[in-house]
């Protein structure tokens, strides 16, 4: 395949795109480029279905190496990449939440897609770059998925909007706002959205995405010209298939025991009785169909009947499980200095979601130190959020934070860095742990 050149104006800025045969074992890639920051994306999709499993099985990686940056770096004994970064699992996390939509969640192929930056040149940041690279990558895979999308980050100095800023531009901006979607006829509609901001308003943020909007749809609009000329035939997609006798057993099984169990109580009784009434359902259906293979169906078909139930009664008769109305919000309560001999504890309640927060403050030596790609130095304020398996009652093996407790984490924290006192004001590190007590939903805003 002979190297095929492409760019787009984004502002006062260009993205190079160059496709060629460098990955040829991929279903599809890419290598975009902004100034000198370059990205190589790939997406893969694995040879076999698994019918057994009950999630679409996709993997995204952002992978940032040293040499990018012209650094050599790591553990004395190494001098090579290890575990990826906070910053990294935190731009995988949000590729994650861009393209998964945009697949069937029935594929039971697994999927990976993988961004890795091999040049920056300390203006550009590769994250956008890469969303654009991801997009174009499955777009003109025969990987099924149903985009191409458009992806921006906009930030703002002095009142005027500015796309995709520097890292410099984007020091001078009281918002950082990353805004992707597709396009639907001549509407574009946003299917994710990454942003924070120096107490900014929401009308700002309103107003950032109207700035974005006429680029993320020339985005679009390139890939689709690119994809009708350049992209491979979509695979076909295997949805599974439902037996009619299966499907039929089961709805006349559940019936009204299906709504007596999910409007059983609070969360605790709610999930004893829906786990109760699914081993019933098991055992009927090998009593009563016994030549039948009904069971091996059931799990996944009584998931979509509460699915189907939870939302039919939130829609059609205003009801919620914990029987709320539809505009009331939980009981909340909060309490400070609640652990003793610790810098400062507090404690937080949202109904059945419970958090505990402990502070510790500690001397400027005490300070993060950070190496990596894009960024060398220390970090003063950290949160850390942690998910033990006792806070939605399960039993699991205790292990290291995950990217979703990472992710969290970092949410947190973000949010509360604008209104930390500076280093010349309040010289102290600062690391706050939340600790999860008790899981009924929304513990990263708790």
């Amino acid at each position: 395949m002979e190297p095929q050149q492409f760019s787009l104006k984004t502002g006062d800025k260009e993205i190079s795109l160059t496709l060629n045969n460098w990955t040829e074992q991929a279903n599809g890639s890419a290598i975009v480029r902004m100034g000198d920051t370059t990205a190589l994306v790939t997406a893969v999709m694995g040879k076999n279905e698994s019918p057994s499993l009950g999630y679409f099985p996709l993997m995204v990686d952002y992978e940032e190496r040293f040499y990018a940056a012209g650094r050599i770096l790591g553990s004395r004994y190494m001098r090579r990449e290890g575990r990826p970064a906070d910053e990294a699992i935190i731009t995988a996390r949000v590729f994650d939440r861009l393209i998964c939509p945009l697949f069937a969640q029935t594929m039971r192929k697994e999927v990976q897609v993988i961004t890795t930056c091999l040049a920056w040149d300390g203006e550009h940041d590769p994250d956008v770059l890469g969303l654009f690279g991801a997009s174009v990558a499955l777009s003109l895979s025969d990987i099924p998925w149903a985009g191409p999308l458009g992806a921006a980050r906009v930030g703002r100095i002095g009142g005027q909007f500015i796309l995709n800023p520097t890292y410099k531009e984007r020091e001078q901006s009281d918002i950082d706002f990353i805004v992707a979607g597709v396009q639907d006829g001549g509407n574009f509609l946003v299917n994710m959205i990454e942003a924070s901001g120096k107490e900014a308003s929401e009308s700002v943020f309103g107003d950032a995405l109207a700035f974005a909007e006429p680029f993320l749809k020339e985005m679009v609009a390139f890939q689709r010209d690119m994809q009708a000329r350049l992209g491979k035939q979509k695979a076909l997609l295997v949805q599974p298939s439902e037996d009619a006798g299966a499907g039929k057993a089961v709805r006349s099984f559940l019936q009204s025991r299906l709504r007596d169990a999910l409007f059983a109580g609070d969360k605790g009784r709610r999930m004893d009785a829906l786990a109760a009434l699914k081993q019933e359902l098991m055992a009927h259906l090998q009593a009563v169909y016994p030549e039948a293979s009904y069971a091996k169906d059931a799990d996944s078909m009584f998931e979509q009947e509460v699915d189907a139930l939870i939302h039919n009664a939130a829609l059609t008769e205003g009801r919620r499980v914990d029987d709320r109305a539809l505009d009331e919000i939980r009981e909340l309560s909060a309490d400070a200095q609640v652990i003793e001999k610790v810098h400062g504890s507090a404690i937080f309640a949202r109904a059945q979601t419970k958090t505990l927060s402990l502070l510790t403050l500690g001397a400027p030596g005490d300070q993060k130190i950070l190496e990596g790609m894009e960024f060398i130095g220390k970090k003063r304020f950290m949160h850390h959020y942690n998910f033990p398996p006792y806070a939605p009652g399960e039993v699991k093996p205790m292990r290291g934070p995950g990217r979703r407790e990472i992710g969290h984490g970092m949410l947190a924290e973000k949010a509360l860095l604008p209104v930390i006192p500076n280093a010349e004001q309040f010289p102290y590190t600062i690391r706050v742990v939340t600790e999860v007590l008790s899981s009924n939903g929304s513990t990263s805003m708790a």
